[in-house]
């Protein structure tokens, strides 16, 4: 890879791909003028199906393997990429992808849920490949720092968002199981040299049969490996006593991740569906299964092969008038909580909830208090402990809070919870267990048909790495903890680990279980004193969402640095949790919300990260300069706003780029760098007006995207650079 460019900037899907075509222009054209080249990559939903289907595509539609490229390059001391936010593809999302393409003209094959024939195997795994979070584990091979820029945390102090008004009385709960899910069937080793080398999942079953799930696993040693399952009888079970708790005026609702738990979560939503409609499943059955409906596909799925059948939809609108009232994704359009698997998504719709003084949107547009089931143990104290804090105190203020930062282990799969193809539904009564290649048994369980049993591991390398990561924050940061549950089989395994490495550096941090780290977190938050929790993969993704949230009213706008254990680095660029809200506004009315802070935080880090790394002092001077646009973006309140007439994020584009524009003209460090940037800056300003007018001008009106996995590029480039004038100045 000698030939890499010196900043890759990524190609993804929805709100932050639409954004990129905007704003990527403007990078390429400054970047240019210091000798500096930046590439894209596709790592988008539709690139990865395309890539993956060479064999199906003619010669013209072919295209590379990006994520394959990236993963490749993020061994190296010369990464440096910026990473937008993806879509982590549900199988609905998956499914839309697919026929969208087809639709296209890409003669790719159908998703074969059932594989009957070797061909249809090879074709679901590949497509398996896929979906979830796919492109993370590839592209992280470092662990995560991720917090918010300091103008931007003054920008939130002195420009307060609205937070929701808590009460004591607040019926807003959090309910999980009372056992037999996966924290309290956890068990967890750390390798030795002699267990060193290859292994097996296998079922045994009652029958004295065995099959073999997964081979050609390898652990090395110092390597975490953990197994448990979560019972479905004991799911089903909780699901039916809460749904039977939930008080008149209270909504009920169900909160997973069926993106990045890809295998798992999926199954527990069709758990919560299957119990919501019992009634009318039963009744309805063999129909149901006529028309290949599947509980796991949603409510939203059963709408439309139901749709024209009166008596089925009669009785299904019985049948949802008899259960609780749902909280809704869209009130408006009839959107429920259990429509679409990756509808809901935990790490936003919680701290949605929480946000809100423990609100949510209910089937008559109202605002109410809410059942908020999270059936797993392993993380749901975080959420409980939040609700009960709020309920005590009140709600944050926003104004004198301190920063809440995150150093999270993710490097090399660490801890894939439910994405690992290491995750399977059980067929029937028997053990599943892990058998070494002496044929040891590492861990097993016994599990009953349905039962959704996982592994996931985390390598010794990245997890001292994430150690000394987590030290050297604290140290700058002056508060914080490692949030780590001793009576958890796989958090006892890495507290072995962290104890010494405390010891050996001399510093003192406290251990926590997560239930305690959190009021320590708000605690220390609510004084005005910054703090860092030092967590796992899981928890990273959830922590970087509910505190930013509280924070800021949103995670968009978080600094996400990554750095990779080889020497180079990954600037993350945020959360794209709305995003697709943020699209149907495109398409409707052509004005897109999705606030860039996020990545223009990114690409200062970029290029200061490749001014130190590689000795480029223009990038060192273009990186300062995006520093200083980004705080006048802030200052002068430049940033998208929700109504068409008001700035969007074209305007929000155009901003910045001016203001990045002038501070290079302005600066002294180079020379022939402000003189390149001069005449640059004075066409962004003499023509401010014009550009906006013209910028403005493009709203109100439908958009034609060509599509919305895949986009048409000249039809988006007609929705997202709307303005001659700024297309005549910046080229």
């Amino acid at each position: 890879m000698s030939d890499t460019p010196d900043i890759i900037y990524t190609k993804v899907d929805e709100a932050p791909e639409l954004a990129r075509v905007s704003l990527e222009p403007i990078i390429r054209a400054f970047a240019s003028k210091a000798g500096i080249t930046l590439e894209t990559r596709d790592i988008s939903v539709a690139g990865r199906i395309l890539a993956v289907f060479p064999d199906f595509l003619t010669d013209a539609q072919k295209v590379s393997d990006d994520l394959a490229w990236l993963g490749e390059l993020v061994k190296t001391p010369s990464a440096n990429v910026i990473k937008l936010p993806n879509i982590s593809a549900s199988q609905p999302q998956l499914n839309a992808a697919i026929k969208e393409l087809q639709d296209k003209g890409y003669a790719i094959p159908d998703y074969p849920a059932e594989p009957a024939t070797d061909a249809e195997k090879d074709i679901k795994a590949r497509y398996d490949a896929v979906k979830g979070s796919a492109v993370n584990p590839v592209l992280r091979e470092g662990n995560s720092d991720r917090r918010s820029a300091k103008a931007v945390k003054a920008y939130a102090k002195a420009n307060p968002h609205r937070m929701g008004e808590w009460s004591s009385a607040s019926k807003t709960r959090v309910a999980s199981m009372d056992g037999n899910d996966f924290y309290a069937n956890e068990k967890s080793a750390t390798i030795s040299a002699a267990q060193a080398g290859g292994a097996s999942i296998v079922f045994a079953g009652a029958d004295g049969s065995e099959t073999v799930l997964k081979s050609g696993l390898k652990y090395i040693e110092g390597e975490v490996v953990d197994a448990t399952f979560m019972s479905a009888k004991a799911l089903t079970a909780f699901i039916e006593k809460e749904l039977a708790s939930v008080e008149p005026g209270v909504l009920f609702s169900a909160h997973l991740k069926a993106t990045m738990m890809k295998v798992s979560d999926p199954i527990i939503f069709g758990h919560f569906v299957k119990v919501y409609l019992k009634d009318f499943i039963a009744k309805h059955g063999a129909e149901l299964d006529a028309l290949g409906w599947n509980p796991n596909s949603g409510l939203g799925d059963l709408e439309k092969k139901i749709a024209g059948n009166a008596a089925l939809e009669a009785d299904y609108k019985a049948a949802m008038a008899a259960q609780p009232p749902m909280y809704m994704v869209n009130s408006d359009k009839g959107v429920t909580n259990l429509h679409v698997s990756s509808d809901v998504i935990i790490d936003a719709s919680m701290p949605a909830v929480i946000r809100a003084g423990g609100k949510g949107w209910g089937p008559d547009g109202k605002e109410a208090d809410t059942v908020c089931c999270i059936p797993d143990n392993c993380y749901a104290p975080v959420y409980d402990e939040t609700i009960e804090y709020f309920k005590q105190t009140g709600k944050l203020d926003v104004t004198t809070c301190g920063a809440v930062s995150n150093v999270g282990l993710m490097a090399q799969k660490a801890e894939e919870y439910g994405s690992h193809p290491t995750t399977f539904e059980a067929k029937g009564k028997g053990t599943i267990k892990i058998v070494l290649a002496s044929g040891e048994v590492l861990h097993s369980h016994e599990v009953e048909a349905g039962d959704i049993w996982r592994s996931s591991t985390a390598k010794k390398a990245p997890i001292l790495d994430w150690i000394q990561l987590g030290i050297a924050r604290f140290k700058a940061t002056g508060s914080g903890a490692f949030w780590l549950d001793a009576k958890r089989a796989h958090d006892a395994e890495l507290i072995k680990y962290v104890e010494p490495a405390l010891k050996a550096a001399g510093v003192e941090i406290p251990v926590m279980a997560p239930r305690e780290a959190t009021r320590f977190t708000l605690e220390t938050m609510r004084t005005g004193q910054d703090c860092v929790t030092i967590t796992g993969n899981v928890l990273r993704d959830y922590l970087t969402d509910l505190f930013p949230i509280l924070e800021l009213g949103t995670s968009a706008k978080m600094l996400s640095i990554v750095k990779l254990m080889q020497g180079g680095g990954m600037f993350e660029t945020g959360a794209g949790g709305t995003a697709p809200k943020h699209v149907q506004q495109v398409i409707e009315e052509c004005h897109l919300r999705w606030d860039s802070l996020g990545e223009f935080c990114a690409l200062g880090e970029s290029f200061t990260f490749l001014g130190e790394a590689k000795g480029n002092k223009a990038a060192l001077v273009l990186g300062k300069a995006v520093d200083e646009a980004t705080q006048k973006v802030l200052d002068n309140d430049d940033s998208p706003k929700g109504r068409v007439g008001q700035n969007d994020t074209r305007t929000s584009h155009f901003h910045f780029a001016r203001y990045w524009a002038t501070a290079m003209a302005e600066q002294t460090e180079d020379a022939a760098l402000a003189a390149a940037f001069a005449p640059i800056a004075k066409a962004l300003n003499d023509n401010a007006e014009t550009i906006v007018a013209e910028l403005h001008a493009a709203e109100g009106a439908p958009a034609d995207l060509g599509g919305y996995f895949k986009l048409d590029d000249a039809k988006a480039e007609a929705a997202m650079r709307p303005s001659a004038t700024l297309n005549g100045i910046i080229g």
